[in-house]
């Protein structure tokens, strides 16, 4: 990942180029456009000062009136052209904002788990957001304001120079001064401008897990902890912004009076210039207004830096997300396998995984042949790596090529949408989309009719109480199904796997919250009829596993055990001891 403090200039540079090139034609006709106004805005104080040094001389009415009109059309004319440089850079602004956050979401998208699991999601939406607007500021702004500035310094100071080289140096000899001075103040802007950024994603993290977990707030009580956390945390964002505040509401006036020092040097020499004939008057005047046009670029090169610095921090920000390369990935030449050829047959080789960072693996040496139709129940004491298992068989983990194998194929060298398009999985976490439970189901298939989603709904023995809802399917679940007990978002989550139907499905202790005779029921469901599925069944519900067709017993990342139920209870080792205890809780229950 590329830090913040190791970026190099250049390379932010050319990623604002690189953001700003598809927009390049609109990019070009707002900085030609911009060009043109400074061109008028140039050609105007000269107008007037020929108008002032003709007056000197003669006055004509009719003269002057033509004169007038020619500087009111050229002043409105530069009006409209500027409001029209303005709409297409800040039009470009607006359209790379939209591209951003759609690499951004789209990029995440590709991203495998577990790289969420050491980010917060706070901090992502907030570089997806506030990171994106700071680099549309970037873009817009920022860039409208250094290229008027550019045009104008560009433009102006040669025909100030052509009306009197002397005045004109001491005029904008103050401007270097500026230049050192927003130097100065650069990186303390950045810096502070960082910490602001930082101490807003640690806010947007406290928001968030708080909305998420609001009911366990409240059944503890902790809402006056929460509500000073969350003071602590605002508070040290007001300080942040406090800090960067005070630098740049010192630093703005300075630019402006210092700025506003040219003029009053223009004043004082232009006088004796005036006295001794070395300008005339409307000479003089052009570089009055030569100077106030200066004036307005020069002090917004304040607000114009800042725009920088924050867009510069905030390319770093986005940069590090869409610079991560996903673990997990198709590979180039990868197999196409259809859904329609899958049978279902799965195999492990000495499969062996080591979550990063951990010591002992969490699958060692992990062999198996599952055949197609097979339903297989999973158990074991908690932590020796059930949910490992069922994870590595999607891809959902990075397993190493020549350890799983799915019809012969080795799942690394499958097509990765097709080998998920051919397992269903229902995870511990039974998660829901805030929205209706008809949505939810079809989740997988979106194009499936009405009575595809009721029957996976009987299979999961929840349509009777879908029903004894008043909106029935149409009911809304709330954010993560917070308005369904435990097994209803549990059944919900396992009649979405089963309306794809895929042939192979995975349940990762997705029944916890369903009574015994419940999951037994929905696994007989599974494992009768013609079309059966390859169901793997992690489960601690060992009434349950005892109607599968094997059950392997797992402990410290090996299956230590396989066997039917019977064959196992006739045979010491850790099922009788499982099956002991479950029994032993059963009785006291």
């Amino acid at each position: 990942m590329t830090s913040s403090l190791s970026t190099p200039k250049y390379s932010r540079f050319q990623k604002l180029i690189h953001y700003l090139r598809p927009h390049k034609v609109r990019v070009a006709i707002g900085v030609v456009t911009l060009f043109a106004v400074n061109g008028i805005g140039t050609y105007l104080p000269i107008l007037i000062s020929q108008v002032i040094d003709e007056l000197q001389t003669k006055f004509e009415l009719s003269q002057l009136w033509q004169e007038v009109g020619l500087i009111v059309g050229l002043a409105s004319l530069m009006l409209i052209m500027r409001m029209g440089s303005r709409i297409a850079i800040f039009g470009v602004g607006r359209q790379v904002e939209f591209d951003l956050k759609q690499q951004i979401f789209d990029h995440v998208l590709r991203l495998e788990p577990a790289y969420f699991a050491t980010r917060t999601i706070g901090d992502l939406i907030n570089r997806a957001t506030s990171d994106v607007d700071n680099i549309r500021r970037l873009v817009g702004f920022a860039l409208l304001s250094f290229v008027n500035t550019l045009f104008a310094y560009m433009l102006t100071l040669p025909v100030m120079f052509g009306i009197d080289v002397k005045l004109s140096l001491a005029a904008i000899a103050i401007y270097p001064f500026i230049m050192l001075l927003v130097r100065a103040f650069s990186e303390r802007l950045k810096a502070q401008q960082v910490a602001v950024q930082e101490c807003l994603s640690r806010l947007s993290d406290l928001i968030q897990e708080d909305m998420s977990g609001i009911s366990l707030i409240k059944i503890y009580a902790q809402e006056q902890n929460e509500q000073q956390e969350f003071v602590n945390l605002n508070q040290k964002l007001l300080e942040a912004n406090l800090r960067l505040a005070k630098t740049r509401n010192t630093l703005f006036p300075i630019l402006g009076g210092l700025a506003s020092l040219s003029l009053l040097v223009l004043i004082w020499f232009g006088g004796q210039a005036i006295s001794s004939g070395a300008i005339t008057i409307g000479g003089f005047v052009a570089l009055i207004l030569y100077v106030e046009r200066l004036i307005f670029p020069t002090a917004l090169l304040g607000f114009t830096i800042t725009a920088y610095q924050r867009g510069e921090v905030s390319i770093d920000r986005i940069e590090s997300i869409l610079t991560v390369q996903p673990a997990i990935d198709s590979n180039p030449g990868a197999i196409a396998l259809p859904l329609s050829e899958v049978q279902g047959k799965l195999q492990a080789r000495h499969l062996t995984f080591t979550y990063p960072g951990a010591e002992q693996p969490a699958l060692e040496d992990v062999s198996f042949t599952l055949e197609p139709g097979t339903t297989v129940a999973i158990v074991g004491p908690v932590g020796c790596g059930k949910s490992t298992l069922a994870n590595a068989l999607p891809r959902l983990l990075n397993i190493q090529p020549g350890q799983l194998f799915l019809d012969g194929h080795d799942t690394t060298q499958i097509r990765l949408r097709d080998l998920r398009g051919a397992i269903a999985y229902v995870p511990q976490d039974s998660f829901l989309f805030s929205t209706s439970l008809k949505n939810n189901i079809r989740y997988g298939n979106p194009s499936v009719e009405q009575y595809e989603i009721e029957q996976a709904a009987k299979q999961a023995q929840v349509h009777s109480e879908i029903l004894n809802f008043p909106q029935t399917y149409k009911t809304l679940v709330g954010e993560r199904g917070i308005t369904l007990s435990g097994g209803q978002r549990q059944r919900t989550a396992l009649a979405r796997a089963l309306v794809i139907d895929a042939p192979i499905l995975i349940l990762d202790d997705a029944l916890a919250s369903v009574d015994n005779q419940t999951a037994t029921n929905i696994l007989k469901n599974l494992t009768e009829g013609t079309q059966r599925k390859t169901v793997l069944f992690i489960t601690h519900q060992l009434s349950a596993a005892a109607i599968a067709d094997q059950i392997w017993v797992m402990d410290k990342g090996q299956i230590v055990q396989v066997g039917t139920h019977e064959d196992l209870l006739t045979k010491p080792g850790l099922y009788q001891t499982l099956w002991s205890q479950y029994q032993l809780e059963k009785s006291l229950v």
